[in-house]
């Protein structure tokens, strides 16, 4: 099997990511029988290397991504496993900090795709879907390359996930704030009960900073499974230090000593991330690990995560960030005018259908001077049209784009000295931004494209 061939068999799989059924994934899914089945016959291998298992409604990628850079900085053999992907599904499978290659991902395609056959044909459970089947070959590449640690990142949710089949040396909750409501539930408490689902009996978990609702729950959580809590923010602190285009600097006051530490992710939020992936990984630390403040201090530089506050070009600036939510979308309008001082915001923006896409134009709207409504290559994605009207709703006029380069090319044309150029409102939006400005050729699943944006079938 070649790496197309592999690709192709992927796209052939129940894919809930990007699927626009009516009932979502987790209204589906009663109980990780099906994921379990499948790892048996490979013979557990998420069992046989230490995990990092992070969970969180924002952040949660990029702690994941901090621990994974500082473990391959203090010269351990790392996984890191991630997703929605950018631009080719190989991100989603990290080695050494790296995407491993076509022909690792092949192999392991080739290798699981008769597993997951009979795990379908055996067990009455249904087919397995590309997202367990992917989390199944992280696990059987890091078991297969003796990795040392690996870093896990909760797909959505936490206690029905697939990932949430590993027995972490600790565990991580990021911020948690209204996301996926229609699969989570509909407050504070609900959600993070699901998240609070990753806690294992006798775990050791970190948590971010926390509303009172959703800290009720992780607290107690921890109490009736006997796991340590530990809060950043009161255990755990920091304190910001200058900043510029290229990152910013913080202090980490941990557990076990001071950390002086830069970082090339922006924004307020990447503070409190770093401090809690620092809390993490002084966990590992008193297990026996060894993890120099150097190496945190090398990793945290070298970290890269795109897409967060990720500043594309200088002149004028243009930034690419997923914020998806209003919580995210309000986080990072603010964070924008305390790190990127500019003149204009001209917003390029586009959403997913299932998103509170009303409150994140209204914000958008109150901040941007100028904004276009485009649209990414999801297939849940927004017709421009249709954005369009949100905008209006707001009190905002949009110009329309056929697509986010499109967007970009007249973006470009209307800026001026000291405008910032902002792509949000999806990962998706960010990632084609990010290719049109870098020249990245991306992977491309015309079956997958919005109806309207597919090449007409001949006739």
């Amino acid at each position: 099997m070649d790496y197309p061939q592999a690709i192709n068999a992927l796209l052939a799989m129940v894919d809930h990511e990007r699927s626009v059924a009516a009932a979502p994934r987790q209204k589906r899914i009663y109980d990780l029988g099906r994921m379990e089945a499948l790892l048996a016959r490979l013979n557990n291998p998420q069992l046989s290397v230490p995990a990092i298992h992070v969970a969180g409604t924002k952040g949660k990628g990029s702690v994941s991504a901090l621990c994974d850079s500082a473990l391959h900085a203090a010269g351990y053999r790392t996984g890191f496993y991630s997703s929605p992907h950018l631009h080719t599904f190989r991100e989603r499978i990290r080695r050494d900090a790296q995407p491993i290659g076509e022909s690792q991902f092949a192999a392991l395609v080739a290798q699981l795709l008769p597993h997951a056959q009979q795990v379908e044909a055996a067990t009455g459970l249904g087919p397995v879907s590309l997202f367990e089947f992917m989390t199944g070959m992280a696990f059987q590449c890091y078991a297969q390359d003796r990795v040392d640690f690996q870093t896990i990142e909760v797909g959505l949710g936490g206690r029905l996930d697939a990932t949430n089949v590993v027995q972490p040396q600790v565990c991580v909750i990021t911020s948690i704030s209204l996301d996926h409501m229609a699969i989570l539930g509909d407050t504070i408490a609900q959600i993070a009960a699901e998240k609070a689902g990753i806690i294992k009996p006798g775990a050791v978990v970190v948590t971010a900073p926390q509303s009172p609702d959703a800290l009720e729950v992780i607290l107690d959580t921890c109490r009736k499974r006997n796991a340590r809590p530990i809060l950043v923010g009161k255990d755990v602190t920091w304190e910001g230090g200058q900043s510029d285009i290229t990152g910013q600097d913080l202090v980490v006051h941990g557990r076990l000593g001071e950390h002086k530490l830069r970082t090339p992710l922006l924004g307020q939020y990447q503070l409190e991330n770093a401090a809690a992936a620092v809390a993490a990984l002084e966990v590992l630390q008193e297990q026996g690990h060894p993890i120099s403040g150097q190496a945190m201090r090398q990793g945290f530089a070298a970290v890269s995560w795109p897409c967060r506050m990720e500043v594309l070009a200088s002149d004028p600036l243009v930034v690419a960030d997923g914020a998806h939510n209003p919580y995210s979308m309000g986080a990072l309008l603010d964070s924008l005018a305390r790190y990127l001082p500019h003149k204009r915001l001209i917003a390029l923006s586009g959403f997913s259908r299932d998103k509170n896409v009303a409150e994140m134009v209204r914000l958008l709207a109150a901040r941007a001077q100028v904004v276009y409504a485009a649209r990414s290559r999801h297939p849940r994605s927004l017709a421009p049209s249709a954005l369009a009207a949100e905008f209006q709703a707001a009190g905002r006029q949009a110009l329309q784009a056929s697509s986010v380069a499109d967007a970009l090319s007249q973006a470009l044309v209307q800026a001026h000295p000291g405008d910032l150029v902002l792509g949000t409102g999806s990962l998706f939006v960010a990632a084609e931004l990010r290719e049109a400005v870098l020249g990245i050729t991306p992977e491309l699943y015309p079956d997958l494209l919005p109806p309207d944006l597919r090449a007409p079938q001949a006739v």
